[in-house]
């Protein structure tokens, strides 16, 4: 709904300059990925209902924030966020992937990888959808690099988890069949 009031006025102050028409797109298209996935491949397992939600609430989290004006008016909002839904879709992604991984080391190391790897992606979008003609440009290189850092430390707190808390995030035994959303058939 917020993405909607985005894309009908685009005017207002919060969403001006921040590709909130590539949003509109996107974001939902992000977070209908596990469940398409799911009811394509693997809709006869249950669903991963915590690998959905901590996937989804970045996406929630980062449109509240600009249709309140947080990133405008708060001077560390965009830090807390770029940390914060690191760790969100980082633990997503894990608890998607932790029926294959092996074990928790394994699983910690995918879980940094992917928060890595999808950190860059989302600082190569962002400055094509709206940084590169903006004026933003000016300052762009220190705030790529502060939020890049900050999304890979909370990919590695998530991976810190993985490993502190296997009593959480129990490791499949080494020749049980492993059950799950990403079992093969």
């Amino acid at each position: 709904m917020l993405l909607l009031v985005a894309v009908i006025f685009p005017d207002l102050p919060q969403f001006e300059g921040k590709a909130f028409g590539s949003r509109a797109i996107a974001y939902p298209a992000a977070v209908l990925l596990i469940p398409a996935v799911w009811w394509l491949r693997w809709r006869t397992s249950p669903f991963p209902a915590l690998a959905d939600l901590l996937w989804s609430l970045p996406f929630l989290i980062d449109t509240a924030g600009n249709a309140l004006d947080l990133y405008d008016t708060v001077g560390w909002w965009d830090d807390a966020n770029h940390f914060f839904n690191w760790m969100l879709l980082s633990g997503g992604f894990t608890a998607l992937v932790r029926p294959r991984a092996g074990s928790n080391l394994v699983l910690a190391g995918l879980c940094a990888g992917f928060g890595a790897v999808s950190a860059i992606t989302w600082e190569i979008l962002e400055y094509w959808a709206f940084i590169r003609d903006s004026p933003e440009l000016a300052t762009a290189y220190e705030d790529t690099l502060g939020d890049l850092s900050l999304g890979l430390l909370g990919s590695i707190v998530t991976a810190g988890a993985v490993l502190a808390l296997p009593r959480f995030i129990p490791s499949p035994e080494p020749g049980s069949s492993r059950s799950g959303f990403l079992q093969d058939r």
